[in-house]
């Protein structure tokens, strides 16, 4: 036994059984007197009853330990899934859609958001065009009201100057009646007054539709340098530009009859096509006529096909007949066939 042991009356049923355990292994003759008195007073019987009683408490400590662990491990299991779903609610569900063309996905807040801003595109956009609308609804009624006003205003110019075209003796008038001298000059210089202000007044008025037309002009002819260079892109070069429309400055002047004021007063750029046409169709005859020309050989038809001549088309004709007769008349046909 071990000097350690505890007091028989403090050992619990563990601690005998040991004790006993122990006992049993130390032999009599050096067992000490207290465990040699203790084995007297315990029988077999006694020792294997607290030998089962110790081993059903090991095992029932054993089971409680177990059944901790195993509700512990559901409790981790059961607080791992309820993150798991926590997360996956959390998680936003994507969406597939199709943006100029590639498909892309996006979110249910993102789609949410865009058709918020489409919304709001889609309003202000509409605002937009009811305003504008509204605006040239406005520019066109007062448009109107100019146009009567401009109307009227000459009309009221000659009125007035009708009725101040025979200006009364102001001296007989005043000898003969003062009262009505002074009546009738208040009226003459009234008069006076508006005709002075409607003849400003459309003044005005010219000058602003001359303004206007002259930007008029000036917008085509910004839109005619952009189509010329369109068509025809050697024209970008400037001193090339300047050479070709001084050739055909000398067509219109020296082979059609324009005068310098006639082509110096063009301003559509379809009749400047026109005439570089005429004069590269002219200068392609002139080239031809040079040419020694030869005979073409007959061409003996198939069977069944019929040699029939091509005619040319109207434009190509009114250009022939340009380049041979020179006419203004021949010329204003090829503009018309262009346009």
């Amino acid at each position: 036994m071990s000097n350690n042991a505890k007091p028989i009356a403090l050992q619990s049923e563990l601690d005998k059984t040991v004790s006993s355990f122990e006992n049993l292994l130390t032999p009599v003759e050096e067992a000490p007197e207290e465990v040699q008195a203790e084995q007297a007073e315990t029988s077999p019987e006694d020792v294997v009853e607290t030998e089962m009683e110790a081993e059903a408490e090991v095992e029932a400590e054993a089971e409680v330990e177990v059944e901790d662990d195993f509700e512990e491990g559901e409790e981790v299991e059961q607080s791992l899934e309820e993150q798991t779903e926590v997360e996956e609610e959390l998680q936003p569900n994507a969406y597939t859609v199709k943006i100029d063309g590639v498909e892309q996905e996006v979110t249910l807040d993102e789609l949410r958001n865009g058709y918020s801003r489409q919304q709001d595109y889609t309003r202000k956009t509409q605002e937009l065009a009811q305003q504008r609308k509204s605006f040239e609804d406005q520019q066109s009624e007062l448009a109107k009201k100019d146009a009567i006003y401009a109307q009227l205003l000459p009309q009221l110019e000659a009125s007035l100057n009708g009725e101040l075209e025979n200006e009364p003796d102001w001296s007989a008038l005043y000898e003969s009646d003062p009262i009505g001298y002074v009546r009738e000059k208040d009226v003459w210089e009234e008069k006076r007054k508006k005709l002075d202000a409607a003849k400003a007044e459309n003044k005005r008025l010219q000058e602003e539709a001359m303004q206007k037309q002259q930007k008029q002009i000036q917008d085509f002819v910004d839109y005619g340098q952009k189509q010329l260079k369109e068509r025809i892109p050697e024209w970008s070069d400037a001193e090339k530009s300047q050479k070709d429309k001084l050739a055909i400055t000398n067509y219109a002047v020296n082979e059609l009859g324009f005068t310098q004021d006639e082509v110096n007063q063009v301003i559509d750029y379809r009749v400047l096509l026109g005439l570089r046409d005429g004069m590269l169709y002219r200068k392609q005859v002139a080239a031809t006529k040079k040419k020694p020309t030869q005979k073409a050989a007959s061409r003996v038809a198939r069977p069944g096909t019929a040699n029939k001549p091509k005619t040319a088309t109207p434009v190509k004709k009114a250009k022939m007949r340009l380049a041979k007769s020179g006419k203004v008349q021949d010329a204003a046909k090829v503009f018309e066939q262009l346009i």
